[in-house]
């Protein structure tokens, strides 16, 4: 487990004993099996966003409190200087920087996702959380499959999915892939 890595499982630990819940009724609430739940909170194997979303959703919090600690406090803007969002490394070749970390009751998550150009060539990691997600790339080159559709994206091109279905994403043509990706997270009563 990375120095990154061991704040954030420490703190779905964490949410998860504050709400008296043992792993297997957290994993079931989640919707996901007790072993791969264990594996998460124990940081042995990568955390999609997507399951961050989730517990975040499942526990009412930000999902900024769960990746920093912090709740966020902002009401009316936030503004993130170029390159100084909040990080989000999960996976080696991916990149994420949270654009809104520190507004609260957010009706989107924005992200700046980076993917190496290294990932062209390694197996497509696919997740799937509630809710939409929009895609703009800003430079180079990616392939996006959204339940089985592979659709080639370049700069200025972008795409608005549901989420929810399985999607995974790499970058193409050698060379790094830079988009802004936005999260709709489903609401209860809501379909956005």
């Amino acid at each position: 487990m990375t120095e990154h890595i061991r704040p954030i499982v420490e703190r779905i630990k964490g949410l998860r004993e504050i709400a008296g819940l043992s792993p297997e009724v957290m994993a079931h609430e989640l919707g996901i099996p007790s072993e791969l739940y264990l594996e998460y909170e124990s940081g042995t194997v990568d955390i999609p966003v997507s399951f961050l979303f989730e517990v975040a959703k499942t526990h009412k919090v930000e999902l900024s409190a769960i990746l920093s600690g912090d709740n966020p406090r902002l009401h009316v803007y936030c503004v993130v200087r170029k390159g100084k969002g909040m990080e989000v490394e999960r996976r080696r070749q991916y990149h994420y920087e949270n654009l809104a970390a520190n507004f609260i009751n957010k009706k989107a998550e924005p992200f700046m996702v980076t993917i190496d150009a290294e990932s062209e060539n390694a197996q497509m990691e696919f997740s799937t959380h509630h809710g939409h997600e929009f895609n703009y790339v800003l430079e180079g080159a990616m392939k996006i499959v959204v339940d089985g559709h592979e659709i080639a994206l370049s700069e200025g091109d972008s795409i608005y999915y549901d989420s929810g279905y399985k999607h995974a994403m790499k970058a193409l043509g050698g060379s790094k892939v830079k988009f802004l990706a936005i999260v709709f997270p489903e609401t209860k009563g809501t379909s956005v």
